[in-house]
């Protein structure tokens, strides 16, 4: 997904994200006005079970590789 749909959702959502933040912060603040947990990049080794996530396939790219 790229920035600008991001920012695209968070304006749907009434979410506010900063101008100057990464892909990867603009999508941990729209996680949290949800209620979830601001995991997005955090998969370790490519794990996460939260595959019915909109951004499960990013973030498992941009997850560490251990």
């Amino acid at each position: 997904m790229k920035m600008k749909e991001i920012r695209q959702l968070a304006n749907e959502k009434n979410v506010k994200i900063p101008f100057a933040v990464t892909k990867i912060e603009a999508v941990r603040i729209i996680q949290k006005s949800e209620g979830n947990f601001d995991c997005f990049a955090r998969a370790i080794d490519g794990f996460c079970d939260q595959d019915v996530c909109i951004f499960y396939d990013d973030c498992l790219v941009l997850s560490p590789k251990e």
